[in-house]
């Protein structure tokens, strides 16, 4: 049996019997559970479906996301420090707020994703952008402390 539980107070937010962990996160999603707040850390969801999941707040802390599909995920506020996004579908996903320090986002889809008040040092951002939201501050970022765009006058 697979417990997904809250990272905070460790409480149970959902059981599974599935074998894996990317088997019992698709099932919390498609069944619309929420697992918000959830502790995901280091977890193998390459490939996972997890369109419009929610994962506000969650814990993917070195987590395999690479291929996923997060198109519409709720990942406000969640933990993505070193996780590996290559080729993951975040279309219209919001990620405001999100701590993405260190993550792999290669061939990544962020088209209508929020990216507003993200943490992205050290990110790899070699990804789709179009129309995502970026601050100000985050488009000087990528404008100036970044290998994205070469600026010329």
């Amino acid at each position: 049996m697979i417990e997904i539980k809250n990272r905070f107070n460790r409480k149970v937010i959902f059981k599974s019997e599935k074998k894996t962990i990317k088997e019992a996160v698709e099932e919390a999603v498609s069944t619309k559970i929420s697992l918000k707040e959830a502790d995901l850390s280091g977890a193998d969801l390459l490939g996972a479906n997890l369109w419009k999941a929610d994962l506000s707040g969650a814990n993917l802390w070195k987590a395999d996301l690479s291929g996923a599909n997060l198109s519409g995920a709720d990942l406000s506020g969640a933990d993505l420090l070193g996780a590996n996004l290559w080729k993951a579908d975040l279309s219209g996903a919001d990620l405001l707020g999100a701590d993405l320090l260190g993550a792999n986002l290669w061939k990544a889809d962020l088209s209508g994703a929020d990216l507003s008040g993200a943490n992205l040092l050290r990110a790899n951002l070699n990804c789709v952008f179009f129309k995502t939201k970026i601050s100000k501050k985050q488009m000087e970022y990528l404008m100036y402390k970044t290998d994205l765009f070469e600026v010329v006058d």
